[in-house]
């Protein structure tokens, strides 16, 4: 089914408040904390948002406001998904002593030498943290991002994971579910993992 476009003069018809709620809710994302930023009771505000972002208008509003948003900072879903790669696929070899074969080149007291002067601008994007003085001996020490976050996000975002699973239960009546009977009904539950 084709859902209709949302005719201009629909839109003109969007109320200042729920042209605010849209503008909030870009910030963040947060439709609870966007309809209270727009000025709705915050009793009511989780409720609120959930029906404003079911309204054809508002979504189509909100779609603007992230392809402006795209445009202006020109960070695409390529960009994001490059530096998930960067950070998921990073290799602790890019910033130490290797040998000829790649291995680790290991001193004596078992430490490894770091190896800083030919890391690329990509793999520096992996280092969260470079310690030029740590411990007694004073060596430099690096510490990467950690990969499993982006590794899971780019996942999802390739379909590696399922994001949700549908399971159809059997429901019985109370007599008949002790002796493990379904009468033939099913209630269909969605399970989102994250």
């Amino acid at each position: 089914m084709v859902k209709a476009k949302p005719s201009k003069h629909a839109r003109e018809h969007i109320t200042p408040m729920r042209r605010q709620f849209v503008r909030e809710w870009l910030i963040d994302f947060n439709g609870r904390a966007a309809a209270v930023r727009a000025g709705y009771s915050a009793k009511s505000a989780k409720g609120i948002a959930v029906e404003l972002l079911a309204i054809p208008e508002l979504q189509e509003l909100i779609a603007e406001g992230m392809k402006k948003r795209i445009q202006r900072t020109e960070v695409t879903q390529d960009a994001v998904i490059e530096e998930f790669r960067r950070l998921g696929f990073s290799n602790i070899l890019d910033y130490i002593c290797t040998d000829s074969h790649g291995r680790a080149v290991v001193d004596e007291d078992g430490t490894v030498a770091l190896d800083l002067k030919n890391v690329t601008r990509e793999a520096a994007a992996a280092i969260s943290e470079l310690v030029l003085e740590s411990g007694k001996d004073g060596r430099p020490r690096i510490k990467l991002y950690d990969k499993r976050g982006p590794l899971v996000d780019l996942g999802k975002h390739l379909g590696l994971f399922p994001v949700s699973s549908r399971i159809d239960v059997g429901v019985a009546g109370a007599a008949t579910a002790s002796e493990g009977e379904a009468d033939g009904r099913t209630v269909n539950i969605t399970v989102a993992f994250e």
